[in-house]
């Protein structure tokens, strides 16, 4: 009996690559299989991880016997697509981020991911490393009391091309999607609701994607989020957390970070927490752990959430004007 998860990869760019890495460091892991639209950079991406079973099309990796669960790092357009076809092939799915382009999508891949009984996740890889793992834990005790406002932000500085990924609207462009996924994702776990009210500002730029976004939401108790994103300019990219009695701050870049400072009144308490490897291994150990109990979607980041931030998302587009070529047969996002 094989006890290893053994792992595919459907795409061979630079998050695949990256979580290729990631897998080495997870326990029990193989990674058996890659999948690509290219003969020649499936062969190079086997290559360079050692994989065994090189596809030229999303199809045969999806059909492969040996596969377990399969990784879809694919452009943002593409992710339900690709994920149905490996649900419908009984391959369990780790989502890359954002989970659709809109919640439409999301609702079609939960859909089929339940009535299969087959296991789905959107990989929000930030929540498991063990500085996020250490501030939920701080929220579970009550450490700094009642929630009233959330900051956080994501931003750097991308060369302006049109053909690029983050510029390019036909590839689901734009700072939103990309990296303002992160702070909308941390600011739904913190208030473990989604936000009754929203005000959105966004820079569109030369492709009508947005470059800059800011959002403010409003919760029903009253609490905040202040949130702000872009692919413009460099940013603190901090998150903090205020209560009532305290607050929490992760950094350097809270997306990736490895330190939780804990303020409550004169006590100060940081927390180094590295991460393993460049980080992606604890999504997998998450995802491999999920598969050996036998379960269908986390806990962690359970499948409603991910179609609740995907609404969110859908929200602010609709505030910003942002609507991609391949919907245009909707006027409005969700």
């Amino acid at each position: 009996m094989n006890t290893k998860t053994r792992w595919g990869i459907l795409g061979t760019g630079k998050i695949a690559n990256a979580f290729a890495h990631g897998l080495v460091y997870v326990p029990d892991a193989q990674l058996i299989a890659v999948g690509s639209r290219n003969r020649t950079t499936a062969h190079e991406f086997g290559e360079r991880f050692h994989i065994p079973h090189r596809h030229s099309s999303y199809e045969e990796l999806a059909a492969d016997p040996d596969v377990d669960v399969v990784y879809v790092s694919s452009p943002h357009p593409a992710h339900c697509a690709n994920t149905l076809l490996c649900l419908q092939h009984n391959k369990a799915v780790l989502c890359e981020k954002p989970f659709a382009i809109h919640a439409g999508e999301a609702q079609q891949m939960i859909e089929l991911s339940r009535k299969k009984k087959i296991f789905l996740m959107e990989a929000m890889w930030t929540r498991f490393l063990p500085a996020i793992v250490q501030v939920r834990e701080w929220l579970r005790c009550g450490e700094i009391g009642e929630i009233q406002i959330v900051m956080a932000d994501f931003g750097f500085h991308g060369e302006y091309d049109p053909n690029n990924r983050l510029f390019n609207p036909d590839l689901g462009g734009g700072a939103l999607l990309d990296v303002g996924i992160y702070p909308i994702s941390f600011t739904s776990m913190v208030m473990n609701q989604p936000p009754t009210e929203i005000v959105s500002q966004s820079l569109l730029g030369k492709t009508k994607v947005d470059e800059m976004t800011a959002v403010l939401f409003r919760y029903p108790g009253g609490e905040l989020a202040i949130l702000s994103c872009s692919n413009r300019v460099e940013m603190a990219n901090h998150a903090y957390i205020f209560g009532r009695q305290g607050q929490i701050q992760v950094s350097p870049a809270f997306w990736r970070g490895q330190k939780a400072t804990l303020k409550k009144g004169n006590r100060l308490l940081t927390m180094d927490l590295p991460y393993t490897g460049n980080g992606y291994a604890h999504e997998a150990i998450h995802v491999q752990e999920c598969l050996q109990r036998g379960l269908v979607e986390s806990s962690i980041m359970p499948l409603d959430e991910s179609l609740q931030i995907m609404q969110t998302i859908d929200r602010i587009r609709a505030q910003i004007q942002l609507i991609y070529p391949m919907e245009h047969k909707r006027t409005v996002p969700g």
